[in-house]
């Protein structure tokens, strides 16, 4: 892992929010919980259920990315996504509803933070302006810092920004709302696509390893393209083991 110099001259850390700082996995499962479990799909399906939506979602935005589309509305991308998966599942309206899935759909706007979250953020905070450059709205955004209770400086969403990342212009945009330069900011995510991105514009790169994203890289390709690498799949490491570094 490469010390607190690779860090050197940055101002600022831009993260990514879903999956990086919060575990969608847990919050979405919770809520697919609360109501009977839809034929014939059972109980023991459900935790790969909501990694498939995740794995669809990701899908539809890079899809939308490549047709050069504007930044999509993620509820509606959610609602489909869900709707395609389920039929696939032979999964019927009688149990999941209309009105159950559009609960489900406004579950993603209600996530808990990784153990490492709020500590590590409110850390690096002392020393970085620490904000949020994420694909969404900023009303998801918004609900998603107030249920998990992370301390960002700012938010900003591809909705605002009207570009989707991997797109250049999010970052870019975003780097001229801050002020900085690119070698003044890191980028913080759990998703090496992301970091790629952020590299190719000059910015500094951190990958957050965390145990419900990037399922398909290879993490010694990813540990080879990135500034720093921590391994965030347990306790008390991923952003706080990120703070440690970065105050040395």
């Amino acid at each position: 892992m490469a010390g607190s110099k690779a860090f050197s001259g940055v101002q600022a850390l831009v993260f990514d929010l879903m999956g990086t700082c919060t575990d969608w996995h847990t919050s979405i499962l919770t809520a697919m919980q609360k109501y009977p479990t839809p034929t014939p799909l059972v109980g023991s399906d459900l935790p790969l259920l909501a990694s498939q939506w995740r794995e669809g979602f990701f899908k539809a935005i890079f899809a939308s990315f490549e047709a050069g589309e504007q930044s999509p509305d993620i509820d509606v991308v959610h609602a489909q996504v869900l709707d395609r998966l389920l039929d696939v599942k032979g999964v019927g309206k009688d149990i999941w509803t209309d009105e159950v899935r559009l609960e489900l759909v406004q579950a993603w706007h209600h996530q808990q933070a990784w153990e490492d979250s709020i500590e590590g953020i409110q850390r690096l905070k002392e020393k970085y302006f620490v904000v949020v450059l994420a694909n969404g709205t900023t009303r998801l955004q918004l609900d998603i810092i107030r249920s998990s209770c992370l301390p960002f400086h700012t938010l900003f969403s591809s909705q605002l920004l009207q570009a989707t990342k991997p797109n250049p212009e999010i970052y870019l945009k975003a780097l001229n709302l801050m002020g900085l330069q690119a070698s003044q900011t890191a980028m913080v995510a759990a998703h090496a696509y992301d970091l790629r991105a952020a590299a190719k514009l000059g910015m500094k790169t951190a990958y957050i390893h965390r145990t419900t994203e990037d399922p398909s890289e290879d993490m010694e390709v990813v540990k080879s393209e990135v500034d720093v690498f921590i391994d965030g799949r347990s306790k008390q490491h991923g952003l706080l083991e990120l703070a440690r570094l970065l105050s040395t």
